[in-house]
C-alpha cells in the first residue's frame, strides 16, 4: 500500500468517526407519515425559513417508508410521482405531460441475472481456472437474450479510449473482432477533467468496443475505482434488476446486441485474468494510471456464460409548465430536472433496516426543485422564456428518464434551450457556497455567476473531479443532445468552522450512498437547500429573460462534440 494511500484511508476513517459522532449527538427528525397527500404537518421543521420548511416537508414525505424507496417501475415510485404532480398543481404549474396531464410515460425493460448458470473461466496454459461468482465476479444483464455462453480470445484494451484529440488511442494495433475485450474502468490520470468526464462513461466504452467488433466485455476494477465503490457493495447488490428503454418491438435500446456477455471482475480477482503474462494486475493498474500502458492480447480464452430473467415494464416522469411572460420567446423553455427515483428496497443493515429512502438521493433535490417552481410562480413577473420542470425515473439506471425526454420532448424539442440539475446535493454540514458543474462549457457559467451575485453566494469548484459526475446525472443527456447544461450542487465552505461539508460529502459517500442510512434522521441544511432553491430560480430568471439563448463556449470539448447539431436546428 502506498503511503499516500494509507494517508487517504486514515483521513476517511476519521471523517467517518468524527461525523459520525456528529450525527449521533443530534436529535433525529420526527418520523413521516404515508400516503401522498399534503406535506406533514406534524413533522418539527429545522429553520424558521418557510422556503426551508416546505422543502423539508416535501423530503419527509418522498423519503418516507411509505414510498419504499422509489425504485423505478414499482408501487413506491408511483407514489412519489402522483405526489410530486399534486406539489406542482398546488403551485400553479400547468400540466406538460402526455394527454394533457402532468406523466409522460416510458417504456422499459428489465433484466435480472440469475446466478444459476454464471460462469467465468480463464483457460490459459493448458489448465481452466474457474472464477467464483459473487467473490471473483458478477455477470452483466444480457438485455438480449434469456441465457448465453461466450468463448473466445481475450485482448486487453486498457481504459477502451480512442481520443485522437490528444493523441491516445487503447485499440491502436489491437484485433478485437469476435474477441472479448478486458478493460479497465475510469480514464488515465493525465487526462484534462473534461477529457476524463467523457471518456470515463461506460456508454461511450460499449459503444467504441462494439463499433470495432467485439463479442464480451470483461471489466476489471481498480484499488481507485472500488476506493469509490468498493466490490462488497456491488456483490451484496448482486441480484437488483437493470433496465434500459424499450423500444416499441420489445427490443432494449442500448442494449449493444454485438455485444454477446459482459462480465465484472474485482481487484482481488484481476491476476486471474492476467495471469500468464509478463505484468501483474498492479502494475497494469499503475502503468493505466500514468497513462503509458499498451494493449496486447492475452494467451488462451476467456468463457463467460449467464442467465438473464426479463420483463417489460413502464414508469413515468413527471412534467410540468410555466407560462413565459414573452410571447416571442415563450416557445422556448428551461428545463429545470431532478431524478425522482432511487434504489428501493435491499439487504437489511446493522439494525434491520431494509429501505433505501433516498432523501439525499435525491429527495432533496426533487424538493428543491419543487421550491424553485414556487418561487418563479409567485414572482411578480414570470421569465420571457417558459420554464419547465421534469421529475425523472430511471436516473439511477442509467439517466433513462431523461433519456427518454430528450429523445420524445412534450414541447418541442428545438425550443429546450438550457437545462438546470439537481442530483443529490450532501447538505449536511452549513456552508456559504454553492458548485455549479458545468458552468465552465458554457455561457451558463455567466447566469449562474449573475444569480450567485445577486444572492451573495459563493461559488467553488467540483470537490471531487475524479468522480466525473458532469457525465454521471440526468443533465448529461441534455449535453448529448447538445442542449447546454448546468449541475447545481451542494458548496463545500464551512459556514461555522466546525464542520467541514467535504468530510460530510465523504462520510457520506463512504457509508450512506444508496444504503438504508440516507433517510430524514440525517442532519440536513435546509437553510443551505432553500439558498439552493433560490440560486436556482435565479439562474432560470437570468437565462430566461436573456436576449440570446445560451450557447456553448467557442472550443468547448462538448459543445463540438455535442452542440453544432442542436444549434443549427435552433436557427
Amino acid at each position: 500500500m502506498s503511503r499516500a494511500l494509507r494517508i487517504v484511508l486514515v483521513l476517511v476513517a476519521l471523517a467517518a468517526i468524527a461525523f459520525a459522532l456528529w450525527r449521533c449527538t443530534r436529535p433525529a427528525s420526527a418520523p413521516g407519515l404515508p400516503g401522498t397527500g399534503a406535506p406533514l404537518a406534524d413533522a418539527v421543521p429545522q429553520s424558521s425559513d418557510p422556503a426551508a420548511q416546505r422543502i423539508e416537508a416535501d423530503l419527509r414525505r418522498l423519503a418516507d417508508d411509505a414510498m419504499e424507496g422509489r425504485e423505478t417501475g414499482t408501487r413506491g415510485y408511483e407514489l412519489a410521482a402522483s405526489y410530486v404532480a399534486a406539489r406542482f398543481a398546488d403551485a400553479g404549474l400547468a400540466p406538460a405531460g402526455e394527454n394533457g396531464g402532468y406523466f409522460q410515460r416510458v417504456p422499459l425493460l428489465k433484466a435480472t441475472v440469475e446466478e444459476e448458470g454464471a460462469r467465468l473461466a480463464v483457460e490459459r496454459g493448458g489448465r481452466t481456472i474457474e472464477l467464483r461468482f459473487g467473490e471473483h465476479f458478477l455477470p452483466w444483464a444480457n438485455f438480449n437474450a434469456p441465457a448465453h455462453a461466450l468463448a473466445a480470445p481475450a485482448v486487453f484494451v486498457g481504459h477502451a479510449i480512442h481520443a485522437p484529440e490528444i493523441g491516445h488511442d487503447d485499440f491502436d494495433g489491437l484485433e478485437l473482432r469476435g474477441r472479448i475485450a478486458v478493460v479497465l474502468p475510469g480514464a488515465p490520470e493525465t487526462f484534462a477533467p473534461h477529457l476524463r468526464a467523457y471518456h470515463s462513461a461506460q456508454r461511450e466504452k460499449l459503444q467504441a468496443l462494439a463499433a470495432r467488433g467485439a463479442a464480451g466485455v470483461v471489466f476489471v476494477s481498480t484499488p481507485q475505482s472500488e476506493a469509490r465503490l468498493p466490490w462488497a457493495r456491488l456483490r451484496a447488490g448482486w441480484d437488483k434488476p437493470a433496465m434500459r428503454l424499450r423500444r416499441d418491438d420489445g427490443a432494449a435500446i442500448d442494449g449493444f446486441p454485438q455485444l454477446q456477455a459482459i462480465a465484472a471482475v474485482g481487484v482481488a480477482a484481476a491476476d486471474f485474468i492476467f495471469a500468464d503474462q509478463e505484468r501483474t494486475a498492479a502494475e497494469l493498474f499503475d502503468a493505466a494510471r500514468a497513462g503509458t500502458l499498451r494493449g496486447f492480447a492475452l494467451p488462451g480464452a476467456l468463457h463467460l456464460a449467464g442467465r438473464t430473467r426479463h420483463e417489460a415494464i413502464e414508469s413515468r416522469n413527471v412534467v410540468a409548465r410555466l407560462p413565459g411572460g414573452d410571447p416571442g420567446l415563450a416557445a422556448e423553455h428551461v428545463v429545470h430536472t431532478a431524478h425522482l427515483d432511487h434504489v428501493g428496497i435491499g439487504p437489511a443493515d446493522a439494525d434491520g433496516d431494509t429501505i433505501n429512502n433516498g432523501a439525499l438521493d435525491n429527495a432533496l433535490g426533487v424538493s428543491i426543485m419543487l421550491e424553485t417552481a414556487r418561487i418563479l410562480a409567485a414572482a411578480e413577473a414570470a421569465p420571457r422564456r417558459s420554464q419547465l420542470f421534469v421529475a425523472l425515473t430511471g436516473e439511477e439506471q442509467g439517466l433513462l428518464g431523461a433519456q427518454w425526454f430528450v429523445a420524445r420532448p412534450t414541447v418541442p424539442g428545438e425550443g429546450l434551450v438550457a437545462n438546470i440539475n439537481l442530483d443529490m446535493p450532501v447538505l449536511m454540514a452549513p456552508s456559504t457556497d454553492v458548485v455549479a458543474i458545468g458552468s465552465e462549457h458554457s455561457t451558463l457559467g455567466a447566469a449562474v455567476e449573475t444569480a450567485a451575485a445577486e444572492l451573495d453566494v459563493e461559488l467553488s469548484p467540483d470537490p471531487f473531479p475524479e468522480e466525473v459526475v458532469f457525465v454521471r446525472s440526468d443533465h448529461y443527456a441534455f449535453v448529448r443532445a447538445g442542449i447546454p447544461a448546468l449541475y447545481l450542487d451542494g458548496g463545500t465552505i464551512s459556514a461555522d468552522g466546525e464542520r467541514d461539508p467535504k468530510l460530510a460529502l465523504t462520510y457520506f459517500l463512504r457509508n450512506c450512498y444508496h444504503q438504508p442510512c440516507d433517510d430524514a434522521s440525517q442532519p440536513i441544511q435546509y437553510d443551505d437547500a432553500a439558498r439552493l432553491a433560490r440560486l436556482s430560480a435565479g439562474v432560470a430568471t437570468v437565462v430566461g429573460n436573456d436576449d440570446a439563448r445560451p450557447r456553448w463556449n467557442e472550443g468547448d470539448f462538448f459543445g463540438e462534440r455535442f452542440g453544432a447539431a442542436a444549434e443549427e436546428s435552433a436557427e
